[in-house]
């Protein structure tokens, strides 16, 4: 009887929702997949299409036009997304930039941009990275000054997913530069409406190469005193802080669904290729790598699961959501890199799914907070 990975959270209720999503992830993201990693994004249509079928901020309440449901939901559009190598469109930090305005948005804020968002028609990034500054966010040189009843904006961001195609844009700037974390405001830039705002490049990353992450560029960006997030500034190191435990069990879900289609990807592989007369997956080495692998997987689905049932129950703690990401995308680097070797020359050709799943799966142990920040939030907690 083959090894069971199915997610534990796909129950009866999900499963017919599982099943939309897989068959939009099949007929049209899969068919596009090759052109957006040519041309560095997927366009907008694709998001319009998601937005069409109810798969984008699942999560949301149905009050502010989104689905209704809860993580699990959101989860599976991850799932069936990773397991196939599909790192073009970003709905995870879409969600992200939804529940901040949930969570820490004005009324006025939820209703005018949640609705947008869930259809599509916003695309969602959020704005903190700069070039001087990765993991210290308290760090941050862009300046938001407060001049009558607007904020102008002036700085640069990088490394911005969803970058090229966004809407709407969560900035992380300094309100007052003479405070660190409670000097620190989110303000909502919607990108079709001011002056000042610029795209830099697409960046040439060596993986997720049909994912638009890109250079920002603020020069005397206007905003009105109302695009402050929550209406109060000093709080946007808070609003930060608070939605990490979402943010990381996304990339433990990632992490665990990558692993799964890239061991699928080659146990199909080595029961195929022929070496010295029979299938390379009846030699003991196979065998063995192959039983490690799926041990591996069996551990972090386990782990992630219960992360999932937890962060829906509300309880999930930000040391074990640390934890979920530190200990998934390291073991997603192990992982995938042994199916690489499995594979022999092949698995070194972006043609094969575990190629490009290699390259992919670097960027899980820097983003979302690096995993030696992980280490440092989980040791404050022993």
């Amino acid at each position: 009887m083959p090894i069971d990975f199915h997610p534990a959270w796909i129950n009866d209720d999900l499963a017919t929702y599982h099943d939309t999503v897989t068959r939009f992830v099949d007929s049209e993201m899969l068919p596009q997949d090759a052109a957006a990693r040519e041309q560095g994004h997927v366009g907008h249509a694709l998001w319009r299409r998601a937005g069409e079928l109810g798969l984008l901020c699942s999560d949301i309440p149905e009050a502010y036009g989104g689905g209704g449901g809860d993580f699990r939901h959101e989860a599976a559009f991850y799932d069936a997304m990773s397991r196939r190598g599909l790192t073009g469109m970003s709905p995870s930090v879409h969600s992200i930039v939804a529940h901040y305005f949930l969570n820490h948005g004005t009324e006025q804020q939820k209703q005018h941009y949640l609705p947008r968002m869930a259809r599509g028609e916003l695309v969602g990034a959020i704005a903190m990275t700069e070039p001087g500054t990765g993991s210290d966010l308290q760090g941050i040189r862009t300046r938001a000054e407060r001049r009558g009843d607007s904020y102008v904006i002036n700085g640069s961001k990088t490394f911005i997913t969803n970058g090229f195609l966004a809407g709407v844009i969560l900035v992380v700037a300094k309100t007052d530069p003479s405070q660190r974390a409670s000097g620190t405001s989110i303000l909502i830039v919607e990108t079709k409406e001011v002056e000042g705002f610029r795209v830099g490049r697409v960046l040439d990353k060596i993986g997720l190469k049909a994912q638009d992450t890109s250079e920002l560029f603020f020069d005397d960006v206007t905003v009105p005193a109302d695009k402050l997030l929550g209406g109060k500034e000093g709080q946007g190191f808070y609003q930060l802080m608070s939605d990490l435990p979402y943010e990381r069990t996304i990339i433990g879900v990632l992490a665990v669904a990558a692993m799964e289609g890239a061991y699928e990807a080659t146990l199909d592989y080595v029961r195929q290729r022929q070496a010295f007369g029979q299938p390379i997956a009846e030699f003991q080495n196979t065998k063995f790598k192959l039983a490690e692998i799926a041990t591996t997987i069996k551990v972090a689905r386990t782990f992630v699961d219960r992360c999932v049932a937890e962060l829906v129950a509300g309880t999930l703690d930000t040391a074990t959501a640390s934890m979920v990401k530190m200990w998934t995308s390291e073991a997603q680097g192990k992982v995938i890199d042994e199916c690489v070797q499995l594979h022999g020359g092949y698995g070194y050709m972006n043609e094969y799914l575990v190629g490009r799943m290699y390259v992919d799966a670097r960027i899980q142990r820097i983003y979302g907070g690096t995993n030696e920040i992980m280490k440092e939030v989980i040791s404050r907690a022993l």
